[in-house]
């Protein structure tokens, strides 16, 4: 692991610190800064990515990727297998100059007061691009919320913010970050509150706030058509699906651990292998490929695929490939050494998982009559609940998206 440094790459003029440090409200000043960064980060990276697909899989501008039904086979399978060898390569370079791991955010806010390098965050937020831009089926909302919260962390040092407020300062970059990412500030907001500021204060509440809708605002005003969640119209809730969700999140509890394990022993039987590490990264391309050829849609985070007007249409031998591949497909690639992470993922084959799970139960017992579209929501929230350890988060991202 590779441990913040103390060394500021910007330092503010002794009597502003002081004035910062002496008024409480200087510090949502501070927040509304990182929000604007983060939301311009997330635009940034987006736009990259999307850059990547075009030039490397031969999209039209704007296309997503994992919107496409089908892609020239070699551009499929050489595209992540080559990436992934080149990635590689690059980790082996980037070993002799920074050994060990950055720290993310929760791990700084957790052991280093919210102290975080620039540098590693700005390295992080490239791999990210890297491996979702060549196809591996990891999410960058990792990188989004790496690169916001490194820049808020050298904001405040650069102001020698108080630990506390440090920590809250870096809890505003990743709700910017989040709220950018899904067009949902409320859940950008409990992002940071859930799994990084570990906790609800009056202090914390107005600056990860105004961070949250900054970044919300600054992002979907440089890029109206950013990617998030496209829900299209979501059928009524009664009471027997309150019930029946029980059920279904009790069933994705146990997919979420299964998923984050099974990407802990890829990990690990890499590891055992004693590959050379850019074949490992070569390897874990290659069978990503090979499940392209089989449906594009598991490529990259799958922003381009989650569309519930999609997923509810699909047929039902579609919808259970998807899901398995994608989860399959997540495994590897973050199992193998790419950057990314499984955020967007969950979300994705929640929805297929929540889908699948409605159809079965309508097969079964005729009279419940599930919709297929109100499943689809409930699947998503609850598996990426269990992976990412955010119930709130993910209650806020169904409710801002479906604007019910």
């Amino acid at each position: 692991m590779t441990a913040p440094t103390s060394k500021l790459y910007l330092e503010a003029p002794r009597r502003l610190r002081a004035l910062v440090r002496a008024r409480e409200s200087s510090l949502i000043v501070l927040a509304a800064i990182v929000g604007a960064l983060g939301g311009l980060f997330v635009v940034l990276m987006s736009r990259a990515v999307g850059l990547l697909h075009e030039v490397l899989f031969n999209l039209p501008h704007g296309a997503r990727l994992s919107s496409q039904s089908v892609l020239e086979p070699w551009r499929a399978v050489l595209m992540p297998t080559l990436g992934g060898l080149l990635f590689g390569l690059s980790l082996l370079l980037l070993n002799r100059w920074r050994p060990g791991r950055e720290v993310d955010p929760i791990e700084a806010n957790a052991l280093h007061g919210g102290q975080m390098s620039f540098r590693g965050s700005i390295i992080v937020a490239l791999q990210t691009i890297w491996s979702s831009g060549v196809g591996a089926s990891v999410g960058t909302e990792a990188g989004y919320t790496q690169i916001s919260s490194g820049a808020a962390s050298v904001l405040g040092q650069a102001f020698h913010l108080r630990r506390s407020d440090q920590r809250i300062l870096l809890g505003c970059g990743c709700a910017a970050a989040i709220a950018g990412a899904f067009g949902a500030p409320l859940a950008g907001a409990f992002y940071a509150f859930e799994l990084i500021v570990s906790g609800y204060t009056p202090a914390s509440l107005a600056p990860i706030g105004v961070a949250s809708v900054i970044g919300y605002a600054v992002a979907h005003q440089l890029a109206p058509t950013i990617p998030g969640i496209v829900l299209s119209q979501v059928g009524e809730v009664t009471s027997k699906d309150i019930a029946i969700a029980v059920v279904i999140g009790f069933l994705c509890a146990l997919a979420g651990i299964a998923v984050m394990r099974a990407v802990a022993l890829w990990d690990v039987l890499m590891a055992r292998s004693r590959l050379w590490v850019p074949l490992r990264l070569t390897i874990g391309g290659l069978l990503v490929g090979l499940f392209a050829l089989q449906t594009p849609q598991i490529m990259s985070s799958g922003h381009g695929a989650l569309h519930t007007t999609n997923v509810v249409t699909l047929p039902i031998l579609t919808v259970a490939l998807l899901f398995a591949l994608k989860i399959l497909a997540s495994v590897i690639s973050l199992g193998s050494g790419f950057r990314g992470g499984l955020f967007f993922a969950s979300l994705f084959s929640g929805a297929l998982g929540g889908h699948l799970f409605a159809v079965a139960a309508n097969t079964l017992v005729p009279g419940l009559h599930l919709d297929i579209s109100v499943y689809a929501v409930i699947g998503m929230s609850a598996l990426s609940a269990s992976v990412v350890g955010g119930p709130l988060t993910m209650t806020f991202i169904a409710l801002e998206t479906t604007g019910d």
